[in-house]
């Protein structure tokens, strides 16, 4: 498969010249490897710690692996071996020492544990290194686009054919791996119960005491099937026949290593009537429609949550926009205990800019009342993203924009 332009190579580039060291973080499979390597320049050696042998020397002795792999040089999931984030801290000060003018771009580093690895990190490497987190390939990317971080005012319509309401569903329904792009419709359920066992046997078990993965199966099953919903520990405890702790404990590593998005709610210390919980997003709505057992693009199109996979993927179709350009996604959402509501709240110098998304493909203005209830928060430009391909004002302050834009 021809290699696809990853968009957080410009971000990227600049860092190296910036930090000593570059981390990049995100899910199994999303294609950092693949990345790394496409952007590595000749002398820059590449050394995996999923290689035994090489985990253990780096484990055992820190000092001689890096003498045995000098800088420039990627190492690949950083996890298995903490014990390197000192001696990288001391090679990376002993080369500003020398050279400062050259101390740049030393260690890119990989990782798809953040449980593990962060603490080394933040402990040893403080100053030295640039972070970036990657998920799997965006529209954008697919349909050969570069483009800022998503925001209502800033929006310019892309030169590209519309896709039909199918064929979104057909790239909701495949998910964004990258190498899922390999497997034809009908064989795609290979490759996720592939990824869903590699991922319990080589990450889930490594970091928590899982005695049965059949029940943590269950566990993701239940994640799955709350897309765009309120976080419920109890909820998901008694789905999965575990305890609210340990549902806790499974999502935070599911957060941990980017499988899931927990948006957070806005809140203001002046109104303490807005909900205190997150909305969960399975980004990967591939993943998600695998594991709830959505068969095909028809069926989920056509079924009852055919409306929260569609925010799912527009949600992180727009984290990926701030992911791929360097920055933390500024996203929010809100909801009152009158049940006012307000899907994505996207926050730009104190002025937050809401989005509403809609399956439909014909949208009024009541579509958009919720934005005149949120009167405390300061709004920018709304829109609502649909199906609709009217680029067109829905109110003054208020734009419509189809959802193939993205």
């Amino acid at each position: 498969m021809k290699y696809i332009q990853r968009n957080l190579a410009v971000s990227f580039s600049k860092a190296n010249k910036l930090f000593p060291v570059l981390l990049l973080t995100g899910p199994r499979q999303v294609g950092k490897s693949t990345f790394l390597d496409h952007m590595a320049e000749p002398n820059r050696k590449f050394v995996t710690l999923d290689d035994l042998e090489l985990r253990k020397q780096a484990r055992d002795d820190p000092k001689l692996f890096l003498m045995n792999n000098p800088s420039p040089l990627v190492i690949d999931e950083i996890q298995y071996a903490p014990q390197l984030f000192p001696y990288i801290k001391m090679a990376v000060d002993e080369a500003r020492r020398e050279d400062p003018k050259n101390a740049n771009g030393l260690y890119w580093l990989t990782g798809s544990q953040q449980f593990k690895m962060m603490k080394g990190v933040t402990e040893s490497l403080a100053g030295r290194v640039g972070i970036f987190q990657m998920q799997g390939l965006s529209w954008q990317e697919l349909t050969g686009r570069s483009e800022p971080p998503f925001r209502p005012d800033q929006f310019s319509v892309p030169l590209m054919k519309q896709l039909t309401p199918g064929e979104l569903y057909l790239r909701i329904w495949r998910g964004s791996f990258p190498e899922a792009e390999k497997f034809e419709n009908d064989q795609l359920a290979t490759f996720y119960r592939s990824y869903v066992q590699t991922y319990i046997e080589r990450d889930v078990r490594d970091l928590t005491q899982v005695a049965d993965a059949d029940t943590f199966y269950q566990f993701l099953q239940a994640v799955a099937a709350r897309q765009g919903q309120l976080l419920n520990y109890s909820a998901l405890a008694e789905s999965a026949g575990i305890s609210q702790p340990t549902a806790k404990q499974w999502l935070n590593i599911l957060a941990a290593s980017g499988l899931v998005y927990l948006l957070r709610p806005y809140s203001s210390n002046l109104n303490k009537r807005l909900t205190s919980m997150p909305k969960i997003y399975m980004l990967d709505c591939g993943l998600a429609a695998y594991l709830s057992k959505w068969s095909s693009a028809e069926v989920l199109e056509a079924g009852n949550m055919n409306g929260a996979y569609f925010e799912a993927w527009c949600v992180g179709e727009i984290i990926k926009s701030y992911l791929n350009n360097g920055r933390e996604p500024p996203c929010f959402f809100y909801r009152d205990c009158d049940q006012n509501e307000i899907d994505l709240l996207i926050e730009a110098n104190g002025i937050y800019h809401p989005i509403e998304f809609k399956k439909a493909a014909i949208i009024r203005k009541e579509d958009v009342r919720a934005f005149d209830k949120a009167r405390k928060i300061a709004l920018g430009t709304g829109a609502v993203v649909s199906m609709s391909d009217k680029d067109m004002l829905l109110t003054e302050n208020c734009r419509m924009i189809f959802a193939g834009y993205l």
